[in-house]
């Protein structure tokens, strides 16, 4: 295919965060163009968004389902390849069903759906469709990420023994979502955003990056959660010990009340031979610990690292990378599969969490929040 791919996206309009950063992450390889959109459900702010994008007005909705079916109609060699959906969470499902029937790969933020049963109705509609479907765990992007993942893989860790990982952040300290702001109303809004509050939103996040990095799944778990912003309908605080499969332990902590810190999410895994430590705040760094000796410290962007950390990395040492180019790693890799799907061509493995990793996310989400409501606590995980 010698053209760049055609993406639409729903939500994403004015004052959105998460569609401005999917739309730079797509748009960072000059792979991937945006031509169409329902950025709102409001169809007037979805016609205002479209013209800030600078987008043909014929290819800007009033909804999802006029999308879905008027890109459907389109030649083969005008509509888009495939949708990319930043709505809050209760609309995930809907908008990934209407289009997987239309036809249409997917790109989806997490976490995948507004609850478990959803997740599974969606896992079947995505291997009956044939469609690629990848979702935006962006920490995984990270090339040194992507490292830590192959040393893991290699045994240079030794047998995974405790698995420690922490999200915290300081946003929702006060009761911002009685003050108007969007992104705290729908995040703390159990209509839209799940069973779940910062669990859902940030721990299944820290989930996911322990489980890629290390391939261990749960056993089962024990949650505590807390809300302590009152009036809140949702957990703002969670702690959870977790036994993996296996016999590591695991301490999980995600955290939206915790004064002074801004995207906390570090990671610590320590092996038989050593142990390793990432932060997403230093992003560029990875920290392999050795028991009586002095640490090592890997840095992004050296010919050191393994082919998987360089294949993802786009600038010289000490010219960072981030947030952006996380996504955009996803983005670049859903792409490769996207290619070949239109192509007619078989697809591929290629390094984006799909179905499989949304709808144990949502499984993850569920059975903490029952640990979190039992009195037994430890609560074993489900088949997914």
């Amino acid at each position: 295919m010698n053209r760049k791919l055609r993406m639409g996206m729903v939500g994403g309009g004015r004052g959105a965060f998460i569609g401005a950063v999917h739309r730079h992450a797509a748009a960072l390889d000059g792979e991937i163009d945006l031509v169409a959109g329902a950025f709102s459900s409001d169809a007037e702010r979805s016609r205002q968004s479209g013209r800030d994008l600078f987008l043909d007005t014929t290819r800007v909705y009033g909804s999802y389902v006029e999308m879905a079916q008027k890109e459907a109609a389109l030649p083969r060699d005008e509509r888009i390849d495939f949708v990319s959906i930043v709505t809050p969470n209760h609309l995930h499902f809907p908008i990934a069903a209407e289009f997987l029937k239309a036809g249409f790969n997917v790109v989806c933020d997490k976490p995948m759906t507004h609850n478990l049963a959803e997740a599974r109705k969606l896992r079947t509609l995505v291997k009956g469709s044939g469609k690629v479907f990848a979702l935006t765990h962006n920490y995984t992007g990270y090339p040194i990420v992507k490292e830590a993942r192959d040393l893991v893989k290699k045994g240079r860790l030794g047998e995974i023994r405790k698995i420690v990982v922490e999200y915290s952040q300081d946003w929702l300290s006060t009761m911002l979502e009685s003050a108007g702001q969007k992104q705290a109303a729908w995040r703390t809004d159990p209509k839209q955003a799940g069973l779940a509050g910062c669990i859902g939103d940030i721990g299944s996040h820290a989930e996911n990056l322990a489980r890629y990095i290390t391939g261990l799944k749960i056993d089962s778990l024990c949650a505590d959660f807390t809300t302590f912003v009152p009036g809140r309908k949702l957990e703002d605080d969670g702690n959870m010990l977790i036994r993996y499969k296996g016999g590591a332990k695991g301490v999980l902590i995600a955290s939206q009340i915790s004064p002074g810190e801004e995207n906390n999410l570090v990671i610590r895994i320590y092996g038989s031979k050593a142990g390793l430590e990432w932060s997403q705040q230093s992003p560029e760094t990875l920290i392999i610990k050795y028991a009586g000796d002095p640490a090592k410290i890997l840095r992004r962007g050296h010919g050191y690292l393994g082919k998987t950390a360089t294949g993802n990395t786009r600038l010289p040492p000490g010219h960072p990378e981030g947030f952006i180019e996380g996504f955009a790693n996803i983005y670049r890799e859903a792409a490769k599969a996207i290619r070949e799907e239109v192509s007619g061509k078989k697809v591929k493995v290629h390094d984006y969490p799909d179905v499989e990793d949304g709808l144990y996310g949502m499984v993850f989400i569920d059975t903490a929040v029952k640990s979190a409501a039992s009195k037994q606590k430890w609560t074993k995980f489900p088949k997914v």
